[in-house]
């Protein structure tokens, strides 16, 4: 069997009878800022296989919709082309699924699909992130616990637990941890689509 056989079928395929879930997948794909070959990676895809989805020859598992999904930070009902439910309002930190990104642990601390993100966020001592990032949107960093180096333009700033952060994205910065045992943050930033990886701190 090969390999795209092999991920197009399972024991959760969806019904045939899905009109336009090609389509959903591919604006959602490039609402989030992702390529073919990167979206593809997140969910254990190949991009030719991924391409086949999002021209409905293919039709994926439940199981790969439901990373896609994640991988998109739109709802399961979004991509189905169901009317989107209200964003929660209340998240359960005991039931948030912890995702990891650049050797970084990130849970929602937020619904999706609003214009603010929340994140949790675990910085490990031994990953520190070389590459400056420059975005849009703002970004709002609270230190839950452990110590944080914040490279801001040619500034750098020691954050203790306690202290916090605002600033524009457009602003070249960097995060690393200052702590052997890592570092947690609250995280909050206006870029409504963007993925994990491709937020300051992945």
């Amino acid at each position: 069997m090969d390999a795209d056989a092999s991920e197009a079928t399972g024991p959760e395929l969806l019904p045939a009878d899905l009109p336009g879930l090609g389509a959903r997948l591919r604006e959602r794909r490039r609402r989030s800022g992702l390529t073919l070959e990167a979206a593809a990676a997140r969910v254990g895809l190949s991009p030719a296989h991924l391409s086949r989805l999002e021209t409905a020859k293919r039709q994926p598992s439940l199981p790969v919709l439901l990373g896609l999904s994640r991988a998109y930070a739109v709802p399961l009902d979004v991509l189905l082309g169901e009317a989107a439910t209200a964003p929660a309002v209340v998240v359960r930190g005991a039931v948030a699924e912890p995702s990891v990104a650049g050797g970084w642990t990130y849970r929602p601390a937020g619904a999706p699909g609003r214009a603010m993100q929340a994140l949790r966020v675990h910085v490990p001592p031994t990953v520190q992130d070389a590459v400056v990032r420059v975005h849009p949107g703002e970004e709002w960093l609270y230190v839950l616990s452990g110590r944080l180096v914040l490279h801001l333009d040619r500034e750098r700033h020691l954050l203790e637990p306690g202290d916090s952060a605002h600033f524009d994205s457009m602003r070249p910065h960097r995060l690393a941890a200052d702590t052997p045992s890592g570092t947690d943050l609250l995280f909050l930033h206006t870029l409504l689509q963007s993925p994990t990886s491709e937020l300051c701190l992945g």
